[in-house]
């Protein structure tokens, strides 16, 4: 296993390969967090508070044009030792948030997809507002897996509802965009399905521009259905990863059913703080097969 882009950063390839060691020997917790609780570390305190561990993953998302405070925090939380995930919800002119992401669309993707455009100069210049948040964090040599574009096969945001064809244009657009214009050396690809799509091959843009591959499910457990949809398309080619959930599945959960996700994210506020029992959590959060903030630097060493 290795990065597609084979100018990728040092700690790109060392974040990568790290991953791709633990892949079937362990799972990285992860959390994504909120910005609207009173504290941008409410998922985080609430964790630490109940297993007395902090997760590996950190999850971040560039809704809102919140370019500034979700660096300001990537820089943090890698200062930490953490894992930076990055994901983004808005529109098709790539601002607003989940609402956007739900309520527009590309008139014309033919159009939109078709360089030398004015539709697709509109749509590079939106592309481009991440691209230069992320350089930031390249040049504070910093790596993240960019989670662009997810949940496209459910058909509800906006890079999903022209169907497999255009998103697989999209997503090698922006790849090519960010690797070979913008040269975000820093970026480890992490292409995302959801529970409820259907005929994943079709929507998937190729080996040359995916470097993990994930699905998100909000039902209970380890999914191994899901995972085996996955494993389908990718082989053994990449790491495989539950890049959203909302209750966590338990270690023999995973182990019982073979079910190998590199990592978890819990999705934030009621999904952590509501539907995970304490007890519950505490035992995940506690258990050797699960890779927590404080044993990061053993795993990174």
């Amino acid at each position: 296993m290795k990065l597609t882009n084979p100018n990728a950063s040092e700690q790109a390839v060392k974040l990568f390969d790290t991953i791709a060691s633990l892949y079937g020997k362990g799972i990285l917790s992860g959390q994504q967090e909120s910005t609207w609780k009173g504290s941008d570390e409410y998922e985080f305190d609430y964790i630490f508070e109940k297993t007395g561990k902090y997760p590996a993953v950190r999850g971040l998302d560039y809704m809102n044009n919140d370019f500034a405070g979700v660096n300001r925090r990537a820089v943090k939380w890698h200062s930490r030792g953490g894992i930076v995930s990055i994901c983004w919800h808005c529109g098709c002119d790539f601002s607003g948030s989940w609402s956007e992401c739900m309520n527009t669309v590309i008139p014309d993707w033919d159009k939109a997809l078709t360089e030398g455009t004015p539709e697709y100069e509109t749509l590079i210049r939106g592309m481009d507002k991440a691209a230069a948040a992320l350089a930031e964090l390249k040049e504070q040599q910093i790596p993240i897996l960019w989670r662009p574009f997810h949940e496209f096969d459910g058909g509800w945001f906006w890079w999903g509802k022209g169907g497999p064809e255009p998103f697989r244009k999209l997503w090698r657009i922006m790849y090519n965009r960010y690797v070979g214009h913008w040269h975000l050396d820093n970026l480890i690809w992490v292409l995302g399905w959801c529970q409820n799509g259907k005929n994943y091959g079709d929507w998937y843009p190729g080996n040359d521009c995916v470097d993990i591959a994930g699905a998100d499910s909000y039902y209970d457990g380890a999914n191994p259905g899901l995972w085996n949809a996955v494993l389908e398309v990718v082989g053994d080619r990449m790491p495989v990863c539950f890049h959203e959930c909302g209750r966590i599945p338990t270690v023999p959960q995973l182990k019982e059913s073979g079910t190998g996700w590199v990592w978890f994210l819990t999705w934030h506020t009621d999904h952590i703080t509501s539907h995970n029992d304490p007890a519950v959590l505490k035992e995940i959060y506690n258990d050797a097969y699960v890779w927590t903030l404080d044993r990061l630097p053993e795993l990174l060493k």
